[in-house]
C-alpha cells in the first residue's frame, strides 16, 4: 500500500524555476500554504547550478538598450517561432527579477562604478547578460534557497523519484513515487502542481546535462495526457568540452574569445560576419560542423573532431577574474590551462526549446497544473534560444507560476481525492512488474544504443532518411524495453531500478522529438534539415503539439502569436 501525504501545493523540481515558484507561492500566501518540494536529487544539486554565463535583462536604457531591442533579439533568435506576446511579457519582467535577486543578496559581479555588470552573449544586440562571475546559476539557486528559508511552510522530499502524475477529468489529482533511500512508495495529494523538472538533453551521449536530467516531468505529463510542444527543437551549444561534453560557457566568447579552425582562421567571418563568435547558437553550431566536415577541424577521439576556443589573448588577469570556473574545469578535466592553450570544443546537446505546453501564465491544459522553466514550453524560445534567456525565463515564470498556483491553492477549499485504483496500479507496475521482471535485455545497453542513435541521426544536421532510421529504431528499442530486467531486487538506493524508469521516459521523449522532426519538412533554428534547407513559413510557421496514444505520438499544430514583427530573413 502507498503512504499518502498531503500538501496544498507540490513543486516537482528544485532548480531555479522550482525554487523561485516556491518563494513566490510562500510570499503570496504569507507563508500559509503547505508546500512540498520534490526533487530526485539533493535540493541544491539540481542542474541549475551548472548555469554559468549570465541572465539576460534590459538594465541600461540610458546606455542604448531597450525592452524593444531585447524583444526583437529574442524573436529573431527564435527564427520567428516564439510567441511574441510571451516575449513582450518576458523582457518586461526580467529586469525586476535581477533587481529582486539583488535585494535578496546575490553577489552579482559589479562594474567599477558599483553598478551590476553585464556582458555580451550570442544573438543579443547589447551586452545584457547579468553575471555572477561564471557561476551565475549556482549563486541564483543559493540566493533563492536562502530566501525560501525565511518561510517555515515547506517540506523537502530530496532523492525522491516520482513515477506518475495523475489527472482525472482534466484536473490534477496527485502524484506517485518512492523515496529512493528506503524504496517506500507514496501517493502525494495536493490542490496544485508546478512542474519545474528540467529538459531532456540526456537523450544524447554528448551533452552538457547532468546525468540526472532525464525529462521525467515531460514524459509523465505526456503519458498523463498533456501535450508536449515543439520538442523537435533541441539546442546544440557550440562549445562543449571534448571529450566529456562539459559546458564551456558562451561567456568565454562574450569576454572576447575566438573560435579557430585548424588553419588558425576565425572562420565565423564566413557565416556571420557582423556577429562573428557572438552569433546565435544554432548558426555557430552549424558553422562548426560545416568546417569539421570540410576537413578544417582538429582530429578528436571517437570521431569527435573539434575546433579551438582560444582565450589566450585575454590574459591571465581577465580569465581569472571573469572565467575562473572555466579555467578550473579545463585544468582538472583535460589538463589544459586556457591562459596559455586553446580549448578543444564542438557542438553539444544543451537545451530543450520545447516542453509541456502552457499558456502565457504557465498553466497547462489540466486544471491545477502549471509548468515552468525548461520543462515548460510557454513558447519564449521558439526554434532557438538565445544564451542567457534561459535562467531569466526560469526566474520570470518561476515567479508567475508560483503566484498563480499559490493563489489557486489558497482559493481551493479541498484537496481533490486520489483515485486509489490508479495509485495501486502504479505501485504494482513499479514493484511487481518492472522490479521483478526477468527479461533478456540489458537496460544499460539499450540506453547506450539510444544515445548513440540520437547523436548520429538527430544532431545539428538532420535528413528525412536519418530521422526515419532513428524513429524505426526507437520503436524497436521500446519493444525491447519491455524485455529489460532489473538485476538489483532491493529497495534501498536501487539505482538499477531508477535507471530503467529513466530509460522509459527517455524512449517516450525520443519518439516525440524524432516524430516531430520527421514531420517538420523545413529548416528553422535548431532543426536543420539538409533535405529541406530553407525555412518554410507558408507551411511550417506553426507549433507542434504531441499527444500520447498507445500507437505513438499524435501530432497536431497551432498558430504562432505574432504581435509585433512579421517573419523576415534571418541574417547576422
Amino acid at each position: 500500500m502507498a503512504e499518502v501525504v498531503t500538501h496544498d501545493l507540490l513543486i516537482l523540481g528544485s532548480g531555479i524555476a522550482g525554487l523561485r515558484a516556491a518563494v513566490e507561492a510562500s510570499r503570496v500566501s504569507d507563508g500559509k500554504l503547505n508546500i512540498g518540494i520534490v526533487s530526485k536529487v539533493q535540493l541544491m544539486r539540481s542542474h541549475s547550478v551548472c548555469a554559468e554565463g549570465g541572465t539576460a535583462a534590459m538594465l541600461r536604457p540610458e546606455e542604448g538598450d531597450s525592452l524593444e531591442l531585447h524583444a526583437w533579439d529574442t524573436v529573431k533568435g527564435s527564427d520567428f517561432l516564439a510567441d511574441q506576446d510571451v516575449v513582450e511579457l518576458f523582457v518586461r519582467e526580467a529586469p525586476r527579477e535581477i533587481l529582486q535577486l539583488d535585494r535578496w543578496g546575490i553577489p552579482w559581479t559589479r562594474r567599477e562604478d558599483g553598478r551590476i555588470a553585464q556582458r555580451p552573449f550570442g544573438g543579443h544586440s547589447y551586452p545584457r547578460a547579468v553575471l555572477a562571475v561564471d557561476k551565475t546559476g549556482f549563486f541564483e539557486m543559493q540566493t533563492l534557497y536562502d530566501t525560501l528559508l525565511k518561510y517555515g511552510n515547506f517540506k523537502r522530499y530530496d532523492e525522491f523519484f516520482v513515477t506518475s502524475i495523475i489527472i482525472e477529468n482534466d484536473e490534477f489529482r496527485g502524484m506517485t513515487g518512492f523515496d529512493t533511500g528506503t524504496g517506500k512508495f507514496y501517493a502525494m495529494r495536493a490542490k496544485a502542481l508546478n512542474i519545474a523538472s528540467g529538459g531532456a538533453g540526456t537523450l544524447f551521449g554528448f551533452t552538457t546535462y547532468s546525468q540526472t536530467v532525464t525529462g521525467d516531468g515531460l514524459a509523465m505529463a505526456y503519458r498523463a495526457g498533456l501535450p508536449l510542444e515543439d520538442l523537435e527543437f533541441l539546442q546544440f551549444h557550440p562549445t562543449g568540452l571534448v571529450p566529456s561534453g562539459i559546458l564551456i560557457t558562451e561567456a568565454c566568447r562574450g569576454e572576447g574569445g575566438y573560435l579557430l579552425n585548424n588553419k588558425g582562421e576565425r572562420f565565423m567571418d564566413k557565416y556571420a560576419p557582423e556577429k562573428m563568435e557572438l552569433a546565435p547558437r544554432d548558426l555557430i553550431s552549424r558553422s562548426m560542423i560545416t568546417e569539421i566536415e570540410a576537413g578544417r577541424g582538429f582530429k578528436g577521439p571517437s570521431d569527435m573532431d573539434f575546433m579551438h576556443l582560444d582565450l589566450t589573448h585575454l590574459g591571465a588577469e581577465k580569465i581569472n577574474e571573469r572565467l575562473p570556473l572555466i579555467r578550473e574545469v579545463c585544468v582538472d578535466f583535460i589538463g589544459i590551462d586556457p591562459i596559455s592553450q586553446p580549448i578543444p570544443v564542438r557542438p553539444v546537446a544543451h537545451y530543450s526549446m520545447g516542453g509541456i505546453s502552457t499558456d502565457i501564465k504557465g498553466a497547462t491544459e489540466a486544471k491545477g497544473i502549471w509548468a515552468s522553466g525548461e520543462a515548460a514550453c510557454v513558447s519564449l524560445h521558439g526554434a532557438n534560444r538565445l544564451g542567457s534567456n534561459s535562467t531569466a525565463e526560469c526566474l520570470v515564470w518561476g515567479r508567475i507560476t508560483g503566484e498563480e498556483s499559490g493563489k489557486y491553492a489558497l482559493n481551493t477549499k479541498a484537496v481533490p481525492e486520489l483515485p486509489e485504483s490508479k495509485v495501486e496500479k502504479e505501485r504494482v507496475r513499479i514493484f511487481d512488474e518492472i522490479l521483478k521482471r526477468d527479461g533478456r535485455e540489458n537496460p544499460y545497453q539499450l540506453k547506450r544504443e539510444l544515445r548513440e542513435l540520437m547523436d548520429k541521426h538527430v544532431g545539428v544536421f538532420r535528413t528525412g532518411e536519418s530521422l526515419k532510421v532513428a524513429l524505426d529504431t526507437i520503436v524497436d528499442l521500446k519493444k525491447r524495453f519491455a524485455r529489460t530486467y532489473v538485476k538489483d531486487k532491493g529497495l534501498n538506493y536501487n539505482s538499477n531500478l531508477i535507471h530503467v524508469l529513466e530509460l522509459e521516459n527517455l524512449l517516450d521523449l525520443a519518439e516525440v522529438m524524432v516524430s516531430g522532426g520527421l514531420a517538420r519538412e523545413e529548416s528553422r533554428g535548431g532543426h536543420a534539415r539538409r533535405d529541406f534547407p530553407k525555412r518554410n513559413d507558408e507551411d511550417w510557421l506553426k507549433h507542434t503539439f504531441a499527444y500520447w496514444t498507445p500507437e505513438g505520438p499524435r501530432l497536431e499544430y497551432g498558430k504562432v502569436n505574432i504581435t509585433m514583427w512579421k517573419p523576415v530573413e534571418r541574417k547576422y
